[in-house]
């Protein structure tokens, strides 16, 4: 019954989904992990990077992506699609700021991100996107006012969701329960931003394929003075330590 509408998007089944939606589903449970966590004075965001040859420029092409100052991105699934919504991304960051000169906040970025990704699963003639997304930011709490590490999830449906700490991708449910098990049950405990890090990377190593070095990860960072990646040197340090 359901293969009766596994080729339309915008036509409901019989059971009330949109399968479609499911398959991009699959493309990002299919595609190289990625992981984010949340930190008291900061956040991480690390994916693996696969290369179908030895002779590419592992440096040429990067997955986390700087959308604005506070604000890096990266996702699981198909990195075509990631480009175009990086690019929509950082036009409505720049709107938003020529209009009201400041800082577009993490979490409106994040909503105008999810109508882009919702409006490709009512439309006809497109597809929905292929990825999942992980984004990383500094935004004001809107009880205290203090700015305060924040993680979202988008995904193809335009759903997101805010998370302590989660993982995408190849393996993600065993990703998550080691984070279950790593992330302190206490709130007023937390983790400082090295201890992230670390985390992150041992997130990654259990679904890692062969030798994990430099080259093959990227971690990016969010401080509450902005947001960056991290070079391969400081990467190649993390990893020793671990």
């Amino acid at each position: 019954m359901t293969e009766r509408y596994s080729f339309s998007l915008t036509t409901f089944s019989p059971s009330g989904k949109l399968v479609q939606i499911e398959y991009a589903l699959a493309a990002v449970n299919a595609g190289a992990p990625s992981v984010a966590v949340k930190a008291r004075n900061g956040a991480v965001i690390a994916t693996e990077k696969n290369f179908k040859s030895c002779l590419y420029d592992e440096h040429s092409v990067y997955k986390i992506e700087q959308l604005s100052q506070s604000i890096g991105m990266v996702y699981s699934g198909m990195g075509p699609d990631y480009r175009v919504l990086v690019k929509a991304a950082r036009k409505r960051a720049v709107s938003y700021e020529l209009l009201y000169g400041e800082e577009i906040p993490t979490v409106q970025l994040v909503m105008r991100i999810a109508e882009v990704m919702q409006e490709y699963t009512q439309s006809g003639g497109v597809r929905p996107f292929g990825v999942s997304l992980l984004v990383a930011g500094y935004d004001r709490d809107r009880t205290t006012g203090a700015k305060v590490p924040v993680i979202f999830q988008c995904d193809p449906s335009g759903a997101y969701f805010a998370w302590k700490a989660t993982a995408l991708g190849k393996n993600h449910l065993n990703s998550r329960a080691f984070l279950e098990k790593r992330y302190p049950k206490d709130q007023n405990e937390g983790l400082e931003l090295e201890d992230a890090i670390h985390t992150a990377i041992l997130t990654l190593k259990e679904s890692f394929d062969g030798q994990m070095d430099q080259n093959n990860i990227e971690i990016g960072v969010v401080e509450e003075t902005g947001f960056r990646r991290l070079l391969p040197a400081e990467i190649k340090d993390y990893l020793d330590t671990i």
